[in-house]
């Protein structure tokens, strides 16, 4: 039982507490917030950072009429526990469960969706410049992190506000670290306000006078030097940017938030910037001592803080992808790989580990990232950059015309390719083959094993004549034999695994295991089935592809991408070369038209008809009730 939690069911009732009320609450809040990502696993060090932060917004700010977003959405766990979803918590991040992140349709004090990162700043001044067209009054309030504030959005987002002039409230919660150690000059300049001469003299004065004067007066002063913060740290680069800086305080102390809070939200018009400092992890000494935080667990034990591993003889693809780079880099100094804050998540850690000063974590900037591969590569390197599928999205522009049209061979490694299980549809790698295989010149590839993973970052290693992209899912291989070099693949040549003469699987990607045991299936249902793994979605394999289409009944294509995808690639070299007037029955198999909720992977790809059993089942429908009657 926790005497004060239980009393808050919305923030309206935590209004009705007392000051005094508010630290025992904090550790309430914060008790069970570890109690419950032990049991559903998720993002837990960003949330044990903010639980402080959280309480005083919420106390101070009339939400949900006042408008609070969260960046990111990492640390939203608090918010949610506050904001009435307390009982449902457990379900986080599972089937037909709460969101890990905020979610507009899940709340109305989600006032807008976030699961990547830099867009409260942005979506903020939407919010009040709305408000001010329409004659309102409530409050904005933009919540970013420091990680987060190493993306060029932000910025942008801050000079147009700076330039309006708007009513609008940014909160920059820093607390050094973002999912990795942050990188850049941003880092350092948010250090140096911390620290600087004027600060540092200004406080040391302070505390010679506060020896000399009674004790009483000691929390005043501590007080006044926050105080001093603010005067003597005019012209920092936010009020340049037209925000009235104030800051920094201290993100756990509600004797700082709260006075500050009010302030600024009783101030006038000019937009503000309150500059919090907290610490990631906070309160819970496994966090706190771990290099991450705990910033993403799977379950854990709230005593030891030892995290449940599942039981796998398969490496992870993302393993299988840096250990392999490790081992081209050792033949080929010219290489050199790239990731936008995202080290270990995208296997770069392993890289780093062996070729530090051949490592490059450029922050949350995509953009950036692509374009600094495009200028290593046009400069003679041979650049890797590593971005999950749903991240590279926010680089396409400089994908299309810093890359591609140049015909650069930057090496574009997509990591976590099709349904992602807890994450949900914001992290999904659903359009990577989509929006890649439509531009010219582009190599795209898709791993179908971990061992022909090893032979694409061999091939693309070796590839000069412009951009190549490989793409795998999350998690384990299927647990095949493993070689010890990658062999170069011949560009746009796939492979055949299993000869039939009935039916045709053409898989792309991580589907390729489910394409092995549904011909399997069908071949005890007396239905001969071949299976190709396609390897190319561009250049395609005409001659395989061409050949499937003449001696089968039925092709099916299956990728775990959206629609536009391989599987289009495929049905427009079948149509210009007039395989389809033959009779042919083509299946396209494909993630579904929808953003599909968090669940486990393989209860979202058995739902959208992409296993064992849903390819089977397209097969069946293909020939039709009497085909399987006479064949069985």
């Amino acid at each position: 039982m926790r005497e004060l939690l239980d009393r808050v069911n919305s923030p309206r009732d935590l209004r009705l507490l007392s000051e005094a009320d508010l630290r025992p609450l904090a550790d309430e809040l914060r008790q069970e917030l570890i109690e419950i990502v032990s049991q559903t696993g998720g993002h837990l060090g960003a949330g044990l950072g903010v639980v402080e932060l959280t309480i005083a917004l919420h106390y101070i700010f009339d939400t949900p009429r006042d408008t609070l977003i969260w960046d990111v959405g990492h640390q939203c766990y608090p918010h949610k526990i506050l904001t009435g979803r307390r009982e449902r918590m457990t379900t986080l991040r599972q089937g037909g469960g709460l969101s890990g992140f905020t979610k507009r349709s899940e709340s109305p004090y989600d006032p807008f969706g976030a699961a990547h990162s830099s867009t409260s700043i942005s979506a903020g001044l939407g919010f009040a410049t709305a408000r001010d067209l329409q004659g309102g009054n409530n409050e904005v309030i933009s919540v970013i992190g420091d990680g987060a504030m190493s993306a060029g959005m932000a910025y942008e987002a801050m000079n147009n506000a700076g330039a309006r002039d708007a009513r609008l409230i940014v909160v920059l919660n820093d607390n050094d670290m973002s999912i990795a150690p942050p990188v850049g000059a941003m880092s350092a300049y948010l250090a140096r306000l911390a620290s600087g001469e004027p600060y540092t003299t200004m406080r040391e004065a302070l505390k010679g006078l506060v020896r000399r004067l009674p004790r009483f007066v000691e929390r005043g002063a501590a007080r006044a030097e926050e105080f001093a913060k603010g005067i003597t740290m005019g012209g920092t680069l936010f009020e340049e940017l037209g925000f009235y800086y104030v800051g920094p305080i201290d993100g756990h102390n509600f004797d700082h938030l709260l006075p500050v809070l009010r302030n600024v939200r009783d101030a006038d018009n000019k937009p503000v910037l309150v500059h919090v400092v907290t610490q990631k992890g906070k309160g819970y000494k496994p966090a706190e001592s771990s290099s991450d935080k705990y910033h993403g667990v799977s379950k854990f034990d709230v005593i030891t803080g030892q995290q449940a591993k599942g039981q796998s003889n398969a490496p992870s693809y993302t393993k299988v992808f840096g250990n392999t780079l490790v081992q081209e880099a050792r033949k080929d100094d010219k290489i050199v790989g790239i990731t936008a804050a995202m080290p270990s998540g995208t296997g770069i850690d392993l890289f780093e580990r062996v070729f530090p000063e051949r490592t490059f974590d450029v922050g949350i900037a995509e953009q950036h990232a692509v374009t600094f591969a495009a200028g290593l590569a046009a400069g003679g390197m041979r650049p890797f950059c590593a971005i999950y599928s749903t991240f590279l999205q926010r680089g396409y522009d400089q994908v299309v015309h810093d890359v591609a049209i140049q015909k650069l061979p930057v090496r574009f490694a997509i990591d976590r390719a099709g349904f992602v299980g807890a994450d949900g549809s914001t992290h999904a790698g659903s359009f990577d083959v989509a929006y890649l295989a439509c531009l010219p010149d582009m190599v795209v590839m898709a791993a179908g094993d971990e061992a022909e993973l090893v032979h694409m970052v061999t091939t693309a290693a070796r590839y000069d004549d412009g951009p190549i992209a490989f793409r795998y899912p999350r998690g384990e291989g299927i647990g095949v034999e493993m070689p010890e070099f990658g062999e170069p693949l011949q560009i746009g040549k796939g492979r055949i695994l299993r000869e039939g003469n009935s039916i045709a699987i053409l898989s792309f990607g991580g589907r390729l295991g489910e394409a092995l045991q549904a011909a399997e299936d069908l071949g005890n249902r007396g239905l001969s089935a071949t299976v190709a793994d396609a390897r190319f979605a561009k250049p395609l394999d005409r001659d395989l592809i061409l050949r499937l289409a003449r001696e089968h009944e039925v092709l099916i294509t299956l990728e775990e991408g959206s629609i536009g995808g391989f599987g289009s690639h495929v049905l427009t070299l079948l149509a210009r070369e007039g395989a389809l007037d033959r009779g042919l029955k083509v299946r396209p198999l494909t993630l579904p038209d929808a953003y599909i909720d968090q669940d486990k992977p393989e209860v979202m790809y058995a739902a959208a008809g992409l296993d064992a059993a849903g390819i089977v089942a397209t097969a069946l429908a293909a020939l039709g009730v009497e085909a399987v009657a006479h064949r069985a």
